[in-house]
């Protein structure tokens, strides 16, 4: 047996990487952007870049050097100016016949890109422009605002256009060596320019530049001289640390770490809120699953004691008419008619045990009429099989035949049925806890789920998933315990 469970965990290993594949596919795939779908669409670009940090939506999803920033959004002047709106000087013209949406930027000007927020220091960034030059020179330009200040201090500003221009210190001499001068800690100037190429055609271009210190500092210029820039596509990427650098690998540490992140609703971290919500959850769960089965397996033993008679019948009707009842109507019903009306019980909160009998109460009945069909059907088939009319041939009295044959020969499919109930009990009663202010895990899911707080969502759902591969090995253990024609590890 031993042998056959360090198997079983084995192929686990793929199945559990499987279950954490889907729900980052189901979360950071899916879903949209999550950091809109928590804080609205109507939230500054550098919130949702800020929720994006923490959470690590801002990187590649699987493998990639670069990723997208909030700082500009990606443009393509299919409808508008987009964030060129607002600058002086620029002008739209809308998509035609064989020609995209553009902006021209007029010649002899300094135009500043449009971003929405500072960028983050000391970070290297790319800009991916699609241009068109007929005539005339440009270039883009990243340059410390305050250049002016520091050339009066010793430095010297040559302003011809060079590619990736760097001034330093007229002072300081350069180390033979052919390295690019330290920005900060030489205390030097850097200016980076790239010139754009002449060319009648549309032509895309990578510009890569690089944010110092003080990134408000930093100013992004467009130079047209002798005729109209005009772009059609600009995009903004920031570099990543490695090419590894990515969400699901981001992902996969917080799991390792069991990080869940934080919930952006209370502020709280996910793995202390599961902790303080797991309790309640099976304070209230667990008793309406032992009581449950029991009641519906002693229930479902009476209908094949009595079978074929009227009360096997009448066992049948109430199960079917159990059914039929939706949950919701359990729960209103019992709330008004014994809490309400008649005060039995309270109708809200969770301070003392007596707070959890009537959603005990409601849990067990409306849950009796599916599992004593299915548990009655279980039975009837073990009824008829040859072993019970050879125990009754040989004078077993029908108790003993239900209780030592019947029950035991029928627990392979009851097992089946209750270990993977189990991790289900992880997660609370989603509807009972909502209506009776129990503040356990399934609450938590609702308010999670009315909030989009994806980082609740996200780890309750994995942590499910993950229990219930668990369940399937107690399951085969179980068959193995119960039935003795059962052999782990053998073929």
């Amino acid at each position: 047996m031993f042998s056959y469970i360090i198997r079983r965990i084995l192929q686990m290993i793929p199945t559990v990487f499987g279950v954490i594949v889907i729900t980052f596919i189901l979360f950071n795939i899916v879903g949209g952007s999550p950091a809109a779908m928590t804080l609205g669409k109507n939230i500054s670009p550098k919130a949702l870049e800020e929720f994006d940090e923490q959470r690590g939506f801002n990187k590649p999803l699987l493998l990639g050097r670069w990723s997208a920033t909030r700082a500009y959004e990606d443009t393509t002047f299919d409808r508008n100016a987009g964030p060129w709106r607002q600058v002086k000087g620029v002008t739209y013209t809308a998509p035609r016949r064989r020609e995209p949406g553009l902006i021209t930027l007029a010649p002899g000007n300094d135009f500043c890109v449009p971003l929405a927020f500072k960028l983050k220091p000391q970070t290297t960034y790319q800009w991916v422009l699609k241009y068109r030059l007929r005539s005339g020179t440009a270039a883009f330009q990243a340059v410390d605002s305050s250049q002016a200040v520091l050339a009066n201090r010793g430095y010297t500003t040559n302003l011809a256009w060079r590619p990736f221009e760097r001034t330093v210190p007229a002072s300081q001499p350069g180390d033979g060596t052919g390295g690019k001068p330290a920005v900060a800690a030489a205390g030097g100037l850097e200016r980076q320019i790239r010139l754009l190429t002449t060319n009648s055609a549309w032509q895309t271009v990578k510009i890569p530049f690089t944010a110092g210190v003080d990134p408000a500092a930093l100013k992004l210029t467009l130079h047209a001289g002798g005729g109209p820039l005009e772009i059609c596509a600009l995009k903004l990427r920031r570099r990543n640390a490695n090419w590894f650098d990515t969400q699901f690998v981001f992902y996969l540490s917080q799991i390792a770490r069991f990080d869940f992140g934080k919930s952006n609703f209370t502020n709280q971290r996910v793995s202390q809120m599961l902790k303080d919500g797991i309790v309640p959850s099976l304070c209230l769960a667990v008793p309406i699953f032992i009581v449950e089965l029991v009641v519906t397996v002693s229930i479902a033993l009476l209908c094949a004691f009595f079978r074929n008679t009227w009360m096997d019948r009448l066992i049948v009707v109430i199960a079917v008419v159990l059914m039929s009842v939706n949950y919701i109507v359990w729960i209103v019903f019992g709330q008004y008619l014994l809490g309400y009306c008649w005060g039995w019980f309270p109708l809200w909160g969770f301070e003392s045990w007596t707070f959890l009998l009537l959603p005990v109460l409601i849990g067990v009945v409306s849950g009796l009429g599916g599992s004593v069909r299915f548990y009655r059907t279980i039975m009837l088939d073990e009824m008829y099989r040859d072993y019970v009319r050879t125990a009754f041939a040989k004078g077993v009295s029908r108790p003993g035949v239900l209780f030592k044959h019947v029950l035991k020969n029928g627990m392979i499919p009851i097992l089946t049925n209750v270990v993977i109930a189990i991790p289900f009990l992880y997660t609370g009663n989603l509807l009972l806890e909502g209506f009776f202010g129990i503040p356990g895990l399934g609450n938590m899911m609702i308010n999670a789920v009315n909030t989009s707080d994806v980082d609740v969502i996200r780890a309750i759902v994995l942590i499910g998933s993950i229990l219930y591969v668990i369940a399937n090995l107690m399951t085969d253990l179980c068959y193995a315990l119960f039935d003795p024609r059962v052999k782990l590890g053998s073929n």
